[in-house]
């Protein structure tokens, strides 16, 4: 079940609210880009719009042969046809999340500190962890404790085998040493969506993660060994 991060491309791509493009104008265009890893991240929508935005991006994802994560709502993400879904701390239980996914879908769930990395760990149910924030963000709400670098590394740590994509605040200069500390990738909002240049910003990000870790060019499968 665990994701193999050498045949995934380690820029995970959020998409976000308030913009003049719909959310699966943005996965169409990242996925256009190259981008293979996208995240739904609709924040306070009515389930209809949700649902719909989630229907269509994942469609998008399909034709590109990306993987769309839906966050927060295991049920948005079972009927859109999404790969999956990303929870956060207050977004549900992950082994509840697990059994209602099945065992082929990836799920995802947010690590804050040392006390989660454990609980991922002994839940035995994620196939990643979205490890953060790195440093303050405007784009979340109720931030946790910033964690810089060495946070990051103690966390990776205490995951494992459990790859983690860190997130809050994520520069480009910021790759090489989020790559060293032992990430699989990471997950970026504002960075990708800053002036509109969402192709610009993405190819900046995949070119700043060290070429050592980085997977070769090509569509990523979506089923999770």
């Amino acid at each position: 079940m665990p994701l193999d991060p050498t045949r995934r491309f380690p820029v995970m791509c959020l998409t976000q609210d308030g913009l003049r493009i719909a959310h699966a104008e943005q996965a169409a265009r990242l996925c256009a880009a190259g981008a293979r890893w996208i995240q739904l991240r609709m924040k306070g929508a009515a389930r209809p719009a949700w649902l719909a935005e989630a229907r269509s991006a994942a469609e998008v994802c399909r034709r590109h042969g990306a993987v769309l994560i839906v966050n927060d709502s295991v049920d948005v993400a079972l009927e859109s046809g999404a790969d999956g879904v990303h929870l956060g701390s207050l977004d549900g239980d992950w082994l509840e999340a697990r059994r209602a996914l099945g065992p082929s879908a990836i799920l995802g769930g947010t690590v804050n500190g040392a006390e989660d990395a454990r609980r991922a760990v002994a839940s035995g149910c994620l196939d990643y962890a979205g490890v953060g924030p790195l440093r303050f963000t405007s784009t979340k709400g109720n931030l946790a404790p910033v964690l810089g670098l060495a946070g990051v590394r103690r966390i990776v740590g205490e995951l494992g085998a459990i790859p983690a994509w860190v997130i809050g605040g994520v520069r480009p200069g910021d790759l090489p040493a989020l790559s060293e500390a032992g990430a699989a990738g990471v997950a970026v909002s504002s960075a990708l969506h800053r002036e509109g240049r969402l192709e610009e910003n993405f190819r900046a990000l995949l070119a700043a993660w060290p070429a050592r870790r980085r997977p070769a060019p090509g569509p990523a499968p979506v089923s999770i060994p």
